[in-house]
């Protein structure tokens, strides 16, 4: 069997309780015959704990519907804080626990992710109306260091990479999960993106659509439904890059990753 190249992203929906023992069995046995860059979310935990602290989040709307994280400088710190120091590592240890040789890292370490922070954002309020805000600590990654990514692939490693980049001025920032795992993958050519959640794929009018091409999916974008369009968007920056193929499918179940590699379940997008 030909070696493939994967970036598995795992949301933070479905690492409530940690990583699953089925997940990672599977990811093992994946892994046998293949190489993968794992990208994590973890955004609800980062939510939680920041309250516990007094912290209370904002999220932000932008004009093409995206939801996300308005991030300041005590956000960035709280989100550095439990994404890279307590759920890249609960991951790690659940990998190591199985035989997964396994190194966790953020966007930061060895300068993985490089990003521009972002100096202003277009938001929608209440009212429907658009704002121009501060940027706060969030960034668009514009490098990856591949060659870090494949020496530790070379040498046996599976990387899992926390979703926060290094600014210019060496600031961590906020960068979207989903687009970290497109801009991986794109950057290494992978022969495929996994991105892992908590539905079954996408949805059109109640059924799983199995495969469908990157014009067809900007075609049905709006009824997929708004919690979809980061992933959507985030495949098409992928295939955009080269990547073969992305499977948006359901984290959940004894071999979620194998299942989507054989085509089985969620949802495949490729370029035609």
């Amino acid at each position: 069997m030909i070696t493939m190249f994967l970036v598995i992203k795992m949301g933070g929906s479905i690492l409530k309780e940690g990583a699953s023992s089925d997940l990672v069995t599977d990811l093992k046995n994946v892994l046998v015959e293949n190489k993968a860059v794992l990208v994590h979310g973890g955004g609800i935990e980062v939510t939680e704990i920041a309250s516990k602290l007094g912290k209370e989040q904002k999220f932000i709307i932008s004009p093409e519907g995206f939801r996300s994280r308005y991030t300041d400088k005590e956000t960035i710190e709280i989100y550095t804080m439990v994404m890279a120091g307590k759920i890249n590592k609960q991951i790690t240890l659940a990998m190591q626990s199985q035989g997964i040789p396994t190194v966790g890292l953020s966007g930061l370490d060895g300068s993985i992710l490089k990003a521009e922070r972002k100096a202003r954002l277009i938001v929608v309020d209440e009212r429907g109306r658009k704002r121009v805000i501060d940027g706060g600590y969030t960034g668009k990654i514009t490098q990856v260091n591949i060659e870090l990514l494949n020496l530790l692939m070379e040498k046996g490693y599976t990387t899992i990479v926390t979703p926060i980049a290094m600014s210019q001025e060496y600031e961590p920032l906020n960068v979207d999960g989903d687009r970290t795992a497109a801009t991986i993958a794109g950057a290494l050519k992978a022969d495929s993106l996994i991105l892992l959640t908590d539905v079954e794929g996408l949805m059109l009018k109640g059924e799983r659509i199995p495969k469908i091409s990157a014009s067809e999916v900007k075609e049905v974008l709006k009824s997929i439904g708004a919690g979809m369009s980061t992933k959507v968007h985030a495949t098409l920056e992928a295939l955009n890059q080269g990547v073969g193929e992305v499977i948006i499918t359901s984290g959940t179940g004894k071999t979620p990753i194998s299942s989507a590699l054989k085509h089985e379940t969620g949802t495949v997008i490729t370029c035609e």
